[in-house]
C-alpha cells in the first residue's frame, strides 16, 4: 500500500503551528481492576492528582491549549474533572481555604477540553482517526496517558520544534535494553542521533522479535503528527492485535513525508503497570518539597527494618 500524497492547498505551501492536543483516554484499564471498575484508569491518584492532569498539564505547558480527549463509556469522573465544581469551590471559599480553591479551580482552567468518544474500541491508530474532524488540516500531538513526562524535561515543545522545522511527523523515542525492544514499537533511523537527540526514522516496526528488531530505539507515547496521517490511518488494515496499529500507518506514510525522532534521556513514569505505577507515585513524591524529605526518611528506615527483618528469617 503506498501512502497517499499530501494534499495541496494552504497546509502545503505553507506550515502551520501546532495549536491541538489529543488524549487517548478510552482503554478500560483491566491491569488495575478491580480499581478501575467504577471509575476511569486515567483518574488514578498519582501522588495528590489524576494521572490525566499531568498529561493536560504537559500539553498546556508546550503551549496546546485545544485539548480533545477520546473517551469511552464509564469516563464521566475524568470529565467531571476538568469541569466546574461550583458547590465545592463555594465550600472552599467559604471556609477560607484559598490554597485548596485554587487547586480545585486549576483544573478547570487548565484549557480548552473537548471530548469524543470512539465508539468501537479498535485500537490507538483508531482513535487518532476519530480526531479527524476536530484536528482538521493542521499537524497535531498525540499525548498517551500511560506516559508521564516530567515537568522539568522539555520533550513535547522539543518535538513541536523539530515538527516546525523539517514538517511531516515526529516521534519520542526511548533507548531500551535490547530484550525489552519486544514491549514496544521501534525505530530504524538514519544515522545516530545529532547533538539535540533528532534522528531520521526510515521504518518501524511494531513489537519486533528481538532478533528482528532494528534497533534498541522504542517508541514512548508522544507524537507530533501531520494532518495527512487521517488519509493514511482510512486506508489502514488492523494488524497486530486485529487492531488499527498507529505505528503502521506512521510506517506507511514515510513513503511520502519524513518522519523525525527525539530521543528522550529525562525523566519518564510509567503508569501502565501496578509496580510501574507504584514507583512513578514515589519518585515524584519525593522530588516534592512538602513531601520528599519525610518521605525519603521514611523510606530509608521501611528498607532499613526490612532488611534486618530478612537477615534473621
Amino acid at each position: 500500500m503506498t501512502a497517499p500524497a499530501p494534499t495541496g492547498g494552504p497546509a502545503a505551501s505553507a506550515p502551520r503551528p501546532v495549536t491541538k492536543a489529543v488524549i487517548p483516554a478510552a482503554g478500560l484499564g483491566t491491569r488495575f481492576l478491580p480499581a478501575t471498575k467504577a471509575s476511569p484508569k486515567e483518574m488514578l491518584p498519582v501522588v495528590d492528582k489524576p494521572a490525566i492532569q499531568y498529561v493536560v498539564e504537559e500539553a498546556v505547558r508546550a503551549g496546546l491549549h485545544d485539548v480533545l480527549m477520546i473517551t469511552g463509556r464509564n469516563k464521566k469522573p475524568m470529565i467531571d474533572h476538568f469541569d466546574r465544581n461550583v458547590e465545592l469551590e463555594q465550600a472552599l471559599e467559604a471556609k477560607g481555604d484559598e490554597k485548596r480553591l485554587a487547586l480545585v479551580q486549576h483544573a478547570n482552567e487548565l484549557a480548552q477540553v473537548h471530548y469524543v468518544r470512539q465508539g468501537d474500541p479498535k485500537g490507538l491508530g483508531h482513535a487518532v482517526l476519530v480526531a479527524a474532524a476536530h484536528v482538521g488540516d493542521e499537524p497535531f500531538a498525540v499525548l498517551l496517558g500511560d506516559d508521564l513526562i516530567d515537568e522539568r524535561d522539555h520533550l513535547l515543545e522539543q518535538m513541536v520544534s523539530v515538527q516546525a522545522e523539517h514538517g511531516g511527523s515526529v516521534v519520542a523515542l526511548m533507548e531500551v535494553p535490547r530484550e525489552s525492544v519486544s514491549m514496544y514499537g521501534c525505530a530504524a533511523v538514519d544515522g545516530a542521533p545529532d547533538g539535540d537527540g533528532v534522528v531520521r526514522v526510515t521504518d518501524l516496526v511494531e513489537k519486533p522479535p528481538v532478533e528482528q528488531a532494528p534497533s534498541n530505539l522504542a517508541i514512548i507515547g508522544r507524537y507530533v503528527l501531520s494532518p495527512g496521517i487521517f488519509d493514511v490511518l482510512r486506508q489502514t488494515p488492523p494488524g497486530r492485535g486485529g487492531e488499527i496499529q498507529l505505528t503502521d500507518a506512521m510506517k506507511t506514510a514515510i513513503a511520502a513525508e519524513p518522519l523525525h525522532g527525539v530521543v528522550f534521556r529525562g525523566r519518564r513514569y510509567d503508569t501502565g503497570d501496578r509496580l510501574d505505577y507504584l514507583k512513578a507515585c514515589v519518585r515524584l513524591a519525593v522530588d516534592r518539597e512538602d513531601l520528599g524529605p519525610p518521605l525519603l526518611s521514611w523510606l530509608a528506615e521501611f528498607v532499613q527494618e526490612r532488611t534486618s527483618e530478612r537477615r534473621t528469617a
